[in-house]
């Protein structure tokens, strides 16, 4: 299945982890600065024949709108979704413990290319999201991920909920988010294996999804705003998880 990748980012990720994947890239010929500078040496020596000047009509024609930095590339579709339990495996194959970002209900691709991206920066081993209810990888979550989208697993279940009993059963903890949870994302050990769960912006968590988990957190907020945008929200609690990891692991 073909995709197109839009923006360096996205194809620079790609063209790290999987160049042959890599069918056509575009590049802007009329754009002459630093930065295309150093992608078109990048490109040059790992696509060759693959590598395309074009001008600004083609490259418009190709995504739909003028927001793509002058780097368009057709490529196959990665198959990095995997399964909960060999991504639990392949941790387990470390010395890291699991960590799982879990989205319910984010329907929004700007929203979820922000959480892929703040997941990946945390080290996030896999984000499992439902088939129904929730954006999916495209060309927007794939530009706003910063190329994420092409590195992290991303996990697309039927059953929430399912997964969710799957991951407990694994012996992954179940750490939700919600305003009126009584203890803080700080005052628990995130130093384990748990996946962080949050829900979407003003509807936050599904009852039943809420109801799985094991423990309920809050994020402490000390302004006039009620809540925090999902994206931000999961980079407070992933980074806090790192935090974490990274204090434990220097003693």
């Amino acid at each position: 299945m073909k995709q197109i990748l839009v923006g360096f980012h996205a194809v620079q990720a790609r063209l790290r982890v999987d160049p042959a994947s890599l069918k056509s890239v575009y590049f802007d010929s009329g754009r002459r600065d630093r930065r295309m500078g150093d992608f078109l040496k990048q490109a040059e020596e790992v696509l060759g024949e693959r590598l395309h000047a074009a001008d600004a009509e083609r490259l418009h024609k190709l995504t739909g709108h003028d927001r793509h930095q002058g780097v368009v590339a057709l490529a196959e579709k990665m198959t990095v979704s995997r399964t909960i339990t060999e991504v639990i495996e392949d941790v387990q194959g470390t010395q890291e413990k699991p960590l799982f970002l879990v989205l319910d209900g984010i329907t929004d691709p700007h929203n979820f290319g922000a959480c892929l991206r703040v997941a990946d920066g945390a080290g996030v081993d896999a984000v499992v999201i439902p088939k129904d209810r929730s954006a999916s990888i495209n060309t927007t979550v794939s530009k706003v991920s910063s190329g994420a989208s092409e590195v992290i697993p991303v996990l697309t279940v039927t059953n929430l909920v399912r997964s969710m009993r799957e991951m407990q059963e694994a012996g992954i903890w179940l750490i939700g988010t919600d305003d009126e949870a009584t203890k803080s994302i700080y005052d628990i050990d995130l130093t384990g294996p748990i996946a962080i769960v949050m829900g979407a912006e003003g509807e936050g968590m599904r009852r039943l999804t809420r109801e799985t988990c094991d423990e309920l957190v809050r994020i402490p907020m000390k302004g006039v705003v009620e809540s925090l945008n999902v994206s931000v929200a999961s980079g407070v609690c992933l980074y806090e998880a790192l935090r974490q990891r990274l204090h434990k692991a220097a003693k």
